[in-house]
Formats: C-alpha cells, structure tokens, sequence
C-alpha cells in the first residue's frame, strides 16, 4: 500500500475526537478520522444519548403508576419493549446522522472506516471489509474508548448475559433481572427495568453502593432503590454462574454464606476496559498501565512525541462533558497557542437514577482525609417547597464548605433535578463565591434554586 500523508490522525469519533478533527481540519491541517463501527462513540451510540432516553421512559411509566397521587386516573401501565427501543434508536440514529454530516462538510477531513491499528509511531493500517489504508502522520490522537468489562467468575462465560449495550435491545421485558455491580450502569439499568415491570435484583460486593460517595448517600440511594422494589445485596460476591436461554443461576457468598438467585436474565455492569488490545501499541513504545490504560501527562500527551490521548480510553474519569474538555485542552494547546491542563479541573457527573444524583467537587469523606477545616450543610428535599408541590421528596442536599475561606468544596444532590442542582454549586466555585453569597442570595419562589438559601442557613457561623 502506498502512504497516505496527513498531518493529524484521530483514532475514534467519540464526543472528543469527531470536535477535535474538526477543529484541526478548519485550522488548516490535512486530518484524518478513523472510525471502526459508528460516528459519535459511546455516548452516542451506547451510552448517553439511549440510555438517558430509555430512562425517561421508565420515568412516564413510573410517573404514570402514581398518577392517583396527583388526583389523576390514568388506568393500567403496560410497557412495550419494542416501542421503547426503536424510540430510542430513532433519537440515536439522528444524532448520528447529525455528527456525520458535520464531518463530511468539513473540508480537509477525511473519513476512514475500519479498525486502525498501528505498524509504527508515525503510521496507521486502517483495515474494514472491503479496502485497507496505510495513513501516517507527525501527530496522531487516540480516542478509542472503552468497553464493558468481563469479571471472572468461574461459569460467566457460558451464560448468555447482557452488558450496558445488549440490554438495550431486548424486545421484551425480562422476568426477573439479575444485575452483577451496583455503580451508574448498574443503579441506572437496575431502576430503569424495574420500572418497567419487572423484578430486579441487584448484586454488589461493596458495603454500600456506589463506592465513590459517602455512606449516608449510597444509603439513602439504596433505601430509595428498595422503596422502588428493587432488591439489593450489598457485601456480596459473585461466585459462580449457570443457565441457559431461559433461566439463570447465580451463585453469591454474603458474609461468608452462599446463596443462589435465581433469574431470567444477567446484567453484568461491573466496570470498563480501554479499546487499546487491538491498537498495537507495542510497535510504538506507548506506555499503558496494568489494565491496558494509555498513560497521558496533564497535557494528554502519551510518552512518544507526537502522539495524544484523550476520553475514555486514558483511564480516569469516564465521562462524555470530560472528553469533550480533553478536547479543549487539545484545541487549546495546539490550534489556539494556549497552556491548557487536566490539573486542577472540577469533575462534576450526575448519575440518572430517580431521583438524580449530581455530584460536583470533594465529598465530607474527601475533605476530612485531606484535613481540611470543614462544615456540612444538609437539607433534606422533603423540605423544600418546589419537591413537595411536585411530589418528589426524597432524598436530601448536602455542601461541605471550608471554615477559614467560606468556599464551597463540594456538593451532593440526590434530589429531583439533582444534576441541574448540582451546576448551580459547580458555578459558585468556578467562581469562588463564599457559601454566604448563596445563603443570602435572592432566587425566585417556588423553584428549586431557593433551597440553597435553606441549606447554607445550616452551615454554622
């Protein structure tokens, strides 16, 4: 094959890496973008976009269920599976079709279908079905991604069980569904078929949920969960798996005693791995970390001049708003001159159980292990004008601020809206607004917002 020069290679077309082509391409360099199955990555295709649109369905069935709360006869709930998933593939379909026809009016933007793998430091194949390329490049970005990974549970491999993406194209309803992990895909998947109609149980072999927040939020997500109807067993390992097409046999050891549950289906939600196994990355020297990570600086630069990697498949977190910043950091070190870095950034997420729960900054548990001097405001919603009108009292807010400076250090909201909640937080520290300006600030009634003034009335002087 003869080379195909370029000045800049994108491996990947996920929510960093289709902005960034573009960018390099309007800037003025000749760039490639390599694609192996569909534009727009995870988030698009697998993540984000549908499954944040089967959860608002399971929301209009819920809601619909305790309609009689709001002096409203809505009658039976059915739910068709079929209904719910070619809704979400339509929106899927025109996201994707939208992030297509941005990268092919871009001029100087090549567009390669296959899987790229490289043959140097400097020098991709690009392989699919029907041709292959040989593209190289002075620099050369990676945004490959992750995928759900396989735990190694002695039986798994010989069970037919569903991940974060085949479970989205069941065409019917699961009897009883058994989800091994309780993190976002796990909580969010486990809440959303419940709310369907079908029975849930959920396995994790923590002491509480969702191991990245405080204990009295992973509790307060699991009593909420267990309102729902789910079941979750918490400390609890999978030990071995059988089953066929019909049935599934889990075995769990919880405090040293083993029990087997019994289900129709397997959700296995228990972390990702990075799309880098098949990159022949030896042949360029990156260094990788013992689960196949890429190792970047605070720059996204990987260990061999010239080449970057960002989103997913660098390890950290894993994230669609933090690929798109990687972006930015890119964009703005080698288009715009800056000196952009990953150091120091806010990392706020929001996982879409229901209530939401939106996290921005460091927990009660971070700041008293950093040292810091600190208070805790806590509000439950059950005391907020907006959630009681609307119906939608759980859960609670809670701040952690600094003492000596008033700053804010972080917040947890799993409330109604708790991700839009939550950014109000995210602002004030962006700007460095002492917690007291939020005390005494003057926000509309009855909204949402107003609560804030409760909140920090908490936070003693």
């Amino acid at each position: 094959m003869e080379p195909r020069p370029y000045d800049a290679i994108v491996i990947g077309s996920g929510q960093g890496g289709t902005p960034l082509s573009i960018a390099l391409a309007k800037a003025g360099l000749k760039t490639a973008i390599v694609e192996r199955n569909h534009i727009g990555g995870t988030c698009v295709n697998v993540g984000c976009t549908p499954t944040k649109t089967m959860v608002a369905s399971a929301r209009v069935a819920y809601l619909s269920r305790r309609s009689a709360d709001y002096g409203v006869d809505s009658g039976a709930v059915t739910v068709s599976m079929s209904a719910v998933r070619r809704r979400k593939q339509k929106i899927v379909e025109s996201f994707r079709e939208s992030g297509l026809k941005n990268i092919e009016k871009t001029q100087g933007l090549d567009l390669f279908e296959g899987e790229a793998s490289f043959n140097g430091p400097k020098s991709l194949e690009v392989l699919s079905e029907k041709e292959a390329h040989l593209l190289t490049a002075q620099r050369i970005f990676i945004n490959t991604g992750a995928r759900p990974a396989e735990p190694r549970v002695p039986g798994l491999d010989t069970v037919p069980s569903l991940d974060s993406s085949s479970i989205m194209e069941l065409e019917t309803l699961p009897e009883h569904l058994l989800v091994m992990g309780g993190g976002y895909v796990g909580l969010e998947f486990g809440q959303m078929f419940c709310r369907f109609g079908c029975r849930v149980t959920i396995v994790h072999r923590g002491d509480h949920l969702l191991s990245r927040e405080d204990p009295d939020v992973a509790d307060e997500v699991a009593r909420i969960l267990r309102e729902d109807g789910i079941t979750v067993q918490l400390s609890s390992e999978a030990m071995r798996a059988k089953g066929n097409n019909s049935s599934i046999s889990l075995t769990v050891r919880t405090n040293g005693k083993e029990t087997i549950l019994e289900g129709s289906h397997l959700l296995v939600a228990v972390g990702r791995r990075p799309n880098t196994d098949r990159l022949n990355l030896q042949s360029t020297g990156i260094e990788i970390d013992e689960e196949g990570f890429i190792k970047v600086n605070e720059r996204l630069e990987t260990n061999v001049a010239g080449i970057y990697a960002l989103g997913d498949v660098k390890g950290g977190p894993a994230f669609t708003h933090i690929s798109y910043d990687d972006f930015r950091i890119i964009r703005t070190n080698l288009i715009e001159g800056g000196h952009a870095t990953t150091k120091g950034r806010l990392v706020p997420y929001t996982v879409f159980i229901d209530p939401q729960l939106g996290r921005i900054g460091m927990t009660e548990t971070e700041a008293r292990n950093h040292g810091f001097d600190i208070r805790v405001a806590k509000l439950p919603m059950s005391r907020i004008a907006r959630a009681i009108e609307t119906g939608e009292t759980r859960g609670f807010m809670k701040a952690v601020v600094d003492v000596e400076t008033k700053q804010i250090l972080g917040c947890t909201i799993l409330g109604i809206e708790g991700g839009e909640l939550m950014a109000m937080f995210e602002i004030a520290m962006m700007a460095q607004l002492p917690y007291t300006i939020l005390k005494e600030a003057i926000f509309a009634h009855p909204t949402l917002a107003e609560s804030l003034n409760s909140l920090f009335m908490a936070v003693s002087p």
